[in-house]
């Protein structure tokens, strides 16, 4: 099968502080010591963001751990790492995010053919009362699960 994807990293944060509108794949430009770590499952995504810079997305904030044999090949692991996105897409991302509270970020990273992707997100923030709501519509369902299976 062609879908077949191994998730590396998720960002459930994101889930809990944004509204998700649209999400794209995005390929990621990393070195050799980065993508062993990246396989190794070595990343972590909280707090991470996408922004467009020269006409080009970037990746902020990723913390990709050094892989331990790497030694000198190894990079500074917060490093702005480049999404492979086609010019339509940046475009058309840039041209969203000018619009008022939205924002671009990663929602997990995964291995789809032996490659690094990405998938960002068009998102908008959550308010406080809008997190609590989905808290209590969480756990209500969580409720409701319970006593269906009892």
């Amino acid at each position: 099968m062609d879908d077949e994807f191994k998730v590396v990293a998720t960002n459930r944060k994101a889930y809990h502080d944004y509204f998700i509108e649209e999400s794209h794949e995005a390929g990621i430009a990393l070195t050799g010591t980065e993508i062993k770590s990246v396989r190794a499952g070595a990343v972590n995504l909280r707090d991470s963001y996408a922004l467009v810079r020269e006409g080009e997305m970037w990746l902020q904030n990723v913390h990709i751990s050094p892989y331990e044999a790497g030694n000198r090949f190894n990079v500074d692991p917060y490093r702005a790492r480049k999404l492979l996105l086609h010019r339509k897409e940046i475009n058309r991302l840039m041209g969203r995010v000018q619009e008022k509270g939205l924002t671009i970020v990663p929602l997990r990273m995964y291995l789809k053919k032996n490659r690094a992707k990405v998938e960002i997100a068009l998102c908008k923030g959550k308010r406080q009362f809008d997190k609590r709501e989905a808290i209590s519509k969480r756990d209500a369902d969580r409720e409701i699960e319970r006593g269906l299976k009892c």
